[in-house]
């Protein structure tokens, strides 16, 4: 039998919501740096114990806000500066209103993802900050002087084919990497895709990303924003795999190649009929499973025997058109990954991809914002983002 835990070893913290203390419990000391955390540890874990983990937290108060630069579901974005580095930095204010059991979940699996993420195309975590009380929590990220779905709002010409594949190369780079430690983004979109003024793409907001295992474990289907989420997710399934991030990316590439969503649906219904317009009626022959899927019934999938991707891109090369159908598998385990395509002929041939250094720059909107995308920018722009 183990040695008793010294008395001077405990740790107790005063409750913020009803009066008296608590003894935080040996299994949820454990480190945030160390990168080893379980999301289900902290799951109603208050603030002030979640923030005992990270350690000594700077006080938001060392950062001087610039503007707003965006709002999503799971909190607001400033641009901010380091009044000790004078770095310029994004603020993420961790939203906590809603919240009655202490962090938000999302934002757990954010923080504790990102912390153990680096690279040069994921938007990058540098440290948690906190606000007046230990409820307010705020999340410093790398800066990024754009987003691609403002740019493709407001950039008076589109996107070369040498810039687009610049930019999805980048994406599928960061990709990779994300699968390969076994996370799902699930909510890529060209909103969640940042740019710096040196031509570097980074993925960002993962506050609906997940670690995967093997076997896969069930998950909720309703996630990804509607206009890129793949067909299985659609159609109910609960085992979700990297290939939903694929759909995702194919939509993405189509996007910018068209400069205009691929499929825009106003609601699941409209959303699976797109899919079924663009790529022909999906079938038990070319998706084992199909019909087994929780809410095949539900639809009423209309009779289209062609795939139209080539009619929908003409202009597109050969090459171009086989990544596009890879992307576009409806069996999730056909489609392509990452990796496959990182090795694409289509980024071998001419337009060669540009060099991201040599892509141009743009107006600072992000900079301009006042107010959240949602409320003062386009309709488009706001569907595009909406879940």
């Amino acid at each position: 039998m183990g040695e008793p835990e010294p008395e001077s070893e405990q740790i107790r913290l005063k409750c913020i919501r009803k009066e008296g203390f608590f003894t935080v419990p040996p299994e949820h000391r454990v480190r945030l740096g160390a990168a080893q955390v379980s999301v289900s540890v902290f799951g109603s874990l208050t603030a002030s114990t979640f923030l005992l983990q990270l350690g000594r937290c700077r006080s938001v108060k060392e950062f001087e806000k610039l503007n707003r630069i965006g709002e999503g579901t799971y909190g607001i974005v400033y641009r901010a500066r380091d009044t000790q580095t004078d770095e310029i930095v994004a603020l993420k204010k961790v939203r906590m209103d809603k919240e009655k059991d202490g962090v938000p979940i999302s934002s757990l699996r954010e923080i504790t993802l990102l912390l153990r993420l680096r690279h040069p195309n994921i938007v990058e975590l540098k440290e948690v900050v906190v606000g007046n009380h230990l409820e307010s929590i705020f999340l410093v990220m790398g800066y990024c002087e754009q987003d691609l779905a403002s740019l493709l709002e407001n950039m008076p010409t589109p996107f070369s084919e040498a810039q687009v594949k610049c930019i999805v190369l980048q994406v599928l780079r960061g990709l990779q990497y994300l699968h390969q430690n076994f996370i799902i983004h699930r909510d890529l979109k060209v909103s969640n895709l940042l740019m710096t003024d040196k031509g570097c793409v980074k993925t960002a907001d993962f506050g609906l990303a997940r670690a995967y295992g093997i076997p896969v474990k069930p998950m909720t289907p309703k996630v990804v924003t509607l206009w890129y989420r793949a067909p299985e997710l659609l159609l109910g399934t609960t085992t979700q795999t990297t290939s939903i991030d694929m759909w995702a990316v194919g939509c993405i590439l189509a996007e910018l190649l068209a400069h205009k969503p691929l499929l825009p649906g106003t609601s699941e219904i409209h959303q699976v009929d797109l899919i079924v317009q663009l790529l022909g009626t999906p079938s038990e022959n070319i998706w084992p499973g199909f019909s087994q899927l929780p809410l095949v019934g539900q639809y009423s999938l209309r009779k289209q025997p062609y795939n139209n991707l080539k009619h929908k891109f003409p202009w597109l090369s050969e090459a171009g058109l086989r990544l596009l159908n890879l992307l576009f598998m409806y069996d999730p385990k056909k489609r392509a990954t990452a990796g496959d395509c990182l090795e694409s002929s289509y980024f071998k041939e001419k337009p060669l991809p540009c060099e991201p250094e040599l892509m141009p720059t743009f107006p600072h909107h992000r900079n301009k914002r006042a107010a959240p995308a949602t409320s003062s920018g386009t309709e488009s722009q706001s569907r595009r983002c909406k879940p």
